[in-house]
């Protein structure tokens, strides 16, 4: 059937897709210059619109382009190649074949909705708002969801999510429509919505490059990077040359460990946009990784401006410069950072480290002190402030600190407080209910301050007003934990997984069910994150420890073994983990080898004393052993574990009331998962 021309032009210019055929052209025929370039260019424009159809947008543009150089003063033609550069996001071009359409006699009333979106993505909001207004009523849907953007872009997003979701409500099938819905929900916090609107664009168009990449980001982020992978494939299956697509899916690949893989997709969107900043970005990345900081450093001067200010260059600059010696020019990029986005951990560490490095203490200490109040501190955090503040001559609360680095123990995984003034973010708040930008501070604060009624009041209001923010469910639970309601901050904590399964939610998932009793869906959801990023250091830590206390030392060992290959050789806890987890599977030589590196590195830690003490004692080594363990009792006399092997090291070298004495002590701890055998050597005493 031939279709009707005016309806084949809506069709290409109206719609979020290219919903049309070959007859389109044909029905056109009559309207071209009898001529035979003519007659090549209708060839080219419908194979362009059969690809853009079939979600191959790159061929389409390539395809439409052709038709141009072949008829350049068809103007449908330009219009159309318009259409596949908007797809595409590349909002210059488009308005540059827009105006070819235009002098080559298309009628401008068909384009206004192709010209605000042109210039939405070049930045004019204003423009493009302007342009959607113009629009005739037959591409009234496409301008509308413009039109919708740009009023979000300037600043009025409530409006902006009203109108897209009436939009979608009219025109339930208009995947463009619910794509921009989705990725207007995720910028304002609702994951829930973010996620629930990219399956439904997906459905709606199956074929869409934009649908299956926003639905590749939704699964990232509310179940892990594994589960992502098909959708981006998907996705590059339309458009095998799509750049921006291609840069994700290789970034995804790497964080899964994949680095081979990632490697292949960079060279694939190198080869797409030779100088891609974001390419060399990623091949920076890698260098970094294999340990080549030169190449690191080359590969990222060469993306230049192109990468200037972004977070993650910030990032690797900083990284490479510390791993290079460069301490001073390291601080510079890393303080940028840290101004920008004050609860990265990560960027505070290694700033802190530069400062240090760098004789700044009392500033290094400014910058880790955020990272030292907290509860889970590690010890490596820890270390760096009491070096700081030894620098600064505070040598008693530096003591105070190296003995927390000794320790075991860490508190709960909770939210990120930066110190502000309790009464302006009180006042902020108040002057913006419900917002979780205002709201999410405060809370942050009054926790830190002790005000724990305050806190939960507060982050109950805030999780009320966003059901579908992960961020605000992630506070209300810290603050059930902090009220001591661990199964009610579980529960809670489950919630926000639901639809951001993060490093974050996982960890303080895990802690919240195992603190409420409920050590069997801990480890479920332990497991279930693994199976998405099965790289994930925190991840692999805390399962190596579980394995561990568990008695599965073969098992511990693999685990232990791929958290050192990603950690190094520095990683006290790592290296005396693996100690014990060697000598439980009978492997003393290489227990002890692992256990010396431990304490060579941190004498003073209970671990590493533990460990070797552990280690050499199943080699039967018990006279060198004792000191050790005693050492390790004393340096955490409330440690179950470790009085359980000084009970054991004790009893083997003859002294009866020792170890009796440190297995009753290792029986008051309910945790510790030997508890039968305490039991069995105090029964025999």
């Amino acid at each position: 059937m031939i279709c009707n021309p005016d309806r084949s032009i809506r069709a290409v210019l109206g719609a979020g897709g290219l919903a049309v055929v070959a007859a389109a052209l044909a029905s056109l025929a009559g309207a071209l210059p009898a001529r035979a370039d003519a007659a090549d260019a209708r060839t080219k424009l419908a194979q362009a619109l059969a690809q853009f159809q079939g979600g191959h947008w790159t061929a389409a543009r390539d395809r439409a382009l052709a038709a141009t150089e072949a008829d350049p003063d068809w103007g449908f033609a330009q219009a159309i190649l318009a259409r596949t550069q908007l797809a595409l996001g590349d909002g210059a071009a488009a308005q540059a074949s827009l105006d070819r359409a235009a002098k080559a006699g298309f009628d401008p009333r068909r384009a206004h909705q192709l010209r605000a979106h042109a210039r939405l993505l070049q930045g004019d909001a204003a423009g493009a708002i302007a342009e959607a207004d113009q629009t005739v009523p037959r591409y009234r849907g496409y301008a509308t969801t413009i039109r919708a953007q740009a009023v979000a872009v300037s600043g009025d997003v409530k409006a902006a999510l009203a109108t897209l979701e009436t939009r979608v409500a009219q025109a339930p099938h208009d995947a463009m429509a619910w794509t921009a819905l989705g990725r207007m929900r995720w910028r304002a916090g609702d994951m829930v919505g973010a996620s629930n609107a990219s399956a439904v664009a997906v459905q709606a168009d199956p074929a869409s490059p934009d649908a299956l990449w926003f639905r590749a980001e939704t699964m990232r982020s509310q179940y892990g990077l594994v589960a992502s992978l098909p959708w981006y494939e998907s996705a590059l299956a339309r458009d095998p040359y799509a750049h921006d697509t291609l840069i994700d899916y290789a970034a995804t690949l790497g964080d899964a460990g994949r680095a081979r893989d990632m490697l292949a997709a960079v060279r694939r969107a190198m080869a797409v946009r030779p100088g891609s900043p974001r390419g060399l970005y990623l091949q920076a990345v890698l260098a970094a990784r294999a340990g080549d900081t030169a190449t690191a450093r080359s590969v990222l001067d060469k993306a230049g401006r192109g990468l200037a200010g972004s977070p993650g260059a910030l990032l690797l600059s900083g990284s490479i410069g510390l791993a290079d010696g460069q301490a001073a020019q390291a601080a510079i990029p890393l303080r940028e950072l840290v101004a920008r986005q004050p609860s990265n951990l990560t960027a505070r560490k290694l700033l802190a480290l530069a400062l240090l490095q760098s004789d700044s203490a009392r500033e290094a200490f400014d910058t880790i002190l955020p990272v030292a109040s907290r509860g889970d501190a590690d010890s490596y955090t820890l270390l760096l402030a009491a070096r700081a503040l030894e620098r600064i001559g505070d040598r008693a609360n530096a003591a105070l600190l190296f003995d927390r680095a000794a320790t075991l123990v860490r508190g709960r995984s909770t939210a990120f407080a930066t110190g502000e003034n309790l009464a302006t973010l009180t006042n902020d708040a108040a002057a913006a209910p419900g917002n979780p930008a205002a709201t999410l501070p405060l809370v942050r604060a009054l926790a830190a301050t002790g005000d724990t009624a305050g806190a939960l009041a507060a982050a109950q209001a805030l999780a009320d007003a966003n059901p579908g923010s992960p961020a605000a469910q992630l506070v209300l639970g810290d603050a059930l934990a902090g009220a001591g309601q661990m199964a009610a901050a579980a529960t809670t904590y489950a919630r926000a997984a639901t639809s951001r399964f993060d490093e974050a939610t996982m960890l303080r998932l895990v802690d919240a069910r195992d603190r409420a009793g409920q050590r069997d869906a801990a480890s479920a959801t332990l497991s279930l994150f693994l199976t998405q990023n099965p790289g994930n250091v925190a991840a692999l830590r805390l399962l190596g420890g579980w394995q561990l206390a568990a008695g599965d030392n073969d098992t511990a060992i693999e685990t232990l073994e791929s958290l050192r290959e990603r950690v190094g050789d520095r990683d006290v806890a790592v290296l005396a983990m693996l100690a014990q987890a060697y000598a439980g599977a009978d492997q003393p030589d290489a227990a002890q080898g692992y256990a010396s590196a431990a304490y060579a590195l941190a004498p003073s830690n209970p671990m590493a004393a533990d460990a070797l003490g552990w280690a050499l004692y199943a080699g039967d080594n018990i006279g060198a052993a004792v000191p050790l363990a005693v050492k390790a009792v004393r340096l955490a006399p409330g440690d179950a574990a470790i009085r359980w092997h000084m009970a054991q090291i004790a009893d083997a070298a003859g002294n009866r009331p020792v170890a009796i004495a440190n297995a009753r002590a290792a029986l008051a701890d309910a945790s510790f998962s030997e508890r039968a055998a305490a039991q069995a050597l105090v029964a025999g005493s």
